[in-house]
C-alpha cells in the first residue's frame, strides 16, 4: 500500500480542487490519501464525492498552533468535524486570516513592494487566505523566484519584516480538543529548521505525554539524518512515525506520494480514531 497522509487543496492553499486532488492521488498510484487543509474541513465533502475506486480518503486538517512563541502545525485525522469546541477554535483561526493577510500586505507596501490586496485575493480564490498566497504574489511581482524563497526573515517567515501573527491554538489544548472529537494527532514536520525556529525535542516529549499520537518523520523539509533522528525519537517516546508529501499542487515542488506512511502505522491511526471513518472509493459516483 502507498499511503500519503498530508495534502492540501484549494480549500486552503493548494492549487488542486479537492476532487482533482483525489483523482491525481489515484493516478499517482496511491492507495490512501489524507486531505489536511489548514484549519478547515471545507474540502472534505467535495473530495469524498470524487474518491475514485482503489483509493481511500482520510479526512483531516492541519491545525495552526504556537508554543512559547514558536509556531507548529498539528495534523488531526478522522475527528468529528462538527464537534462544537474544536469547530469553534478552527473558526477563530479562520476568521483571523483575512485581517492578518491585509496587515501583511500593508507591511509589504510599507517596504516598497508593489503587492495589492486584490492580487492576493485573486490568487487565494475560495481558499483560506494564508502566507502562501501572499508569497505567490511576491513571485508574480518578481520579488522572489519561488514561494519558498518568500519564507525568509526578509519577508514572511515567523518574525520576518512582513510577518503578522494570527490566532493559533495552544498545542496541548489542540491535542485535547482533537481527542475529544475522536481524532488522532500527528506533529507535522517537527524539525523543519529550514522553515525557521522549531520547538525543542523536550517539548515533543511533553506533547507525547499529553496524548500526541505521532510525529511526521519522512518529509521533504527533513534531511536524511533528521528523519532517522525523528524515527528514533518516536520509538523512544512511543509515538507513531508517519511519512507524507505535504503536497500543495503547483505551489510546491513535491509530488503526491513523494514520502509515504507504513501500512501498519496507518492501521494504528485508523484503530485509534473514533470521530470519523475513512472514505472508500466508489468511482466518484455517490448518492
Amino acid at each position: 500500500m502507498r499511503i500519503d497522509l498530508h495534502t492540501h487543496s484549494t480549500a486552503s492553499d493548494g492549487t488542486d480542487s479537492p476532487a482533482e486532488l483525489v483523482r491525481k492521488a489515484r493516478a499517482q498510484g496511491l492507495d490512501v490519501v489524507a486531505l489536511t487543509d489548514h484549519d478547515t474541513t471545507r474540502g472534505h465533502k467535495e473530495a469524498a464525492a470524487a474518491v475514485p475506486e482503489g483509493l481511500t480518503l482520510v479526512t483531516g486538517a492541519e491545525l495552526s498552533c504556537r508554543l512559547d512563541g514558536t509556531g507548529l502545525h498539528l495534523l488531526a485525522y478522522l475527528f468529528d468535524a462538527d464537534e462544537p469546541a474544536l469547530l469553534a477554535e478552527r473558526e477563530l483561526v479562520r476568521d483571523d486570516r483575512v485581517p492578518r493577510a491585509r496587515a501583511m500586505v500593508g507591511k509589504l507596501q510599507e517596504l516598497g513592494v508593489d503587492v495589492e490586496w486584490d492580487q492576493v485575493t485573486r490568487i487565494a480564490g475560495d481558499g483560506s487566505l494564508g502566507r502562501p498566497h501572499i508569497a505567490e504574489a511576491l513571485v508574480e511581482r518578481g520579488v522572489v523566484p519561488t514561494v519558498s524563497d518568500a519564507f525568509t526573515a526578509d519577508w514572511l517567515a515567523d518574525g520576518g519584516r512582513a510577518y503578522v501573527a494570527k490566532h493559533e491554538l495552544d498545542p496541548f489544548e489542540a491535542i485535547r480538543l482533537v481527542k475529544a472529537a475522536g481524532g488522532v494527532t500527528v506533529f507535522a514536520h517537527p524539525l523543519a529548521v529550514k522553515r525557521g525556529k522549531v520547538v525543542p525535542e523536550s517539548a515533543i516529549a511533553e506533547l507525547a505525554a499529553a496524548g500526541l499520537d505521532g510525529i511526521e518523520a519522512d518529509h521533504m523539509d527533513h534531511e536524511p539524518e533528521t528523519r532517522a533522528r525523528l524515527k528514533g525519537l518516536a520509538a523512544e517516546l512511543g509515538l507513531l512515525a508517519t511519512g507524507s508529501s505535504d503536497y500543495h499542487g503547483s505551489r510546491k515542488t513535491c509530488s503526491l506520494g513523494e514520502y509515504t506512511t507504513d501500512p501498519e502505522v496507518y492501521g494504528e491511526i485508523i484503530r485509534r480514531a473514533t470521530g470519523a471513518f475513512p472514505v472508500p472509493g466508489t468511482g466518484g459516483v455517490r448518492a
